[in-house]
């Protein structure tokens, strides 16, 4: 069992406070950890919180910058860095990350910044709520930029998070629908990646998203009340035969 957050918004913590908080967590959970950061989103939370929410570009900068930090604060003795938003003096994190290579996860889909900066930096990769077609294609576009900077493609793991709305049956789906619908039915961002409907539907969703090159699928489930009929549907009857 691996531990850590898909994702943490750049905006709460100097890179040097989360190097430090993870390298601690690694060092409790016997090399275990996994970080994952984002250029953050939720403008009420930022507002919530007195935190300023600057302009996407911004945001992206920022991120591009902070995953450089991470990364020579997780992999060297000493981290020198010398950025716009972000500055290392000499700077360590010891003791160091039990990892060899402490994994670091970018999360979001934009095309021009986000996915550029995940083939610079990270070991891994999540998208939310992406149906498998538009999955796919930007998981070409990563693959694209790697191209740019020479990575190999393969060293970064490809997943997605999904919405989970099913039923073990279908009075459960019925109740799933009703609850999507009140969640999500006004969002105008256009997120199409839930799994609804009975088992037998969903997992012709999974499958799709095995077929799109997904090599790990997260269920997201929002908070409670859980429908635990239908997690254990998902467990015993699509699990077994998607993978």
């Amino acid at each position: 069992m691996r531990v850590g957050c898909l994702v943490f918004s750049i905006a709460y913590r100097n890179p040097g406070l989360l190097a430090k908080s993870m390298t601690a967590i690694d060092h409790l959970s016997g090399g275990r950890v996994e970080c994952g950061i984002g250029a953050g989103w939720n403008e009420p939370e930022y507002r919530a919180f007195g935190y300023a929410f600057p302009n996407i570009k911004t945001r992206e900068d920022q991120l591009e910058e902070y995953a450089a930090a991470l990364r020579l604060l997780f992999d060297e003795p000493f981290a020198d860095f010398s950025g716009t938003y972000y500055t290392l003096e000499h700077a360590p994190n010891n003791p160091r990350p039990v990892q060899r290579r402490l994994p670091l996860w970018i999360g979001g889909a934009g095309e021009k910044r986000t996915l550029r900066t995940a083939a610079r930096f990270a070991d891994g990769w999540n998208a939310p709520y992406l149906a498998p077609a538009q999955w796919k294609r930007k998981n070409e576009v990563l693959d694209r930029w790697c191209g740019e900077f020479g990575r190999d493609q393969r060293t970064i793991a490809r997943t997605i998070n999904v919405g989970f709305y099913m039923g073990a049956d279908a009075k459960g789906a019925a109740r799933g629908e009703e609850r999507y619908q009140r969640e999500w039915g006004a969002d105008a961002r256009g997120f199409t990646g839930f799994l609804r409907g009975t088992p037998s539907g969903a997992a012709e969703v999974v499958n799709e998203f095995r077929d799109a090159g997904v090599e790990r699928l997260n269920i997201a489930v929002r908070s409670g009340p859980y429908d635990w009929d239908a997690l254990a549907a998902l467990a015993e009857q699509i699990v077994p035969v998607t993978r």
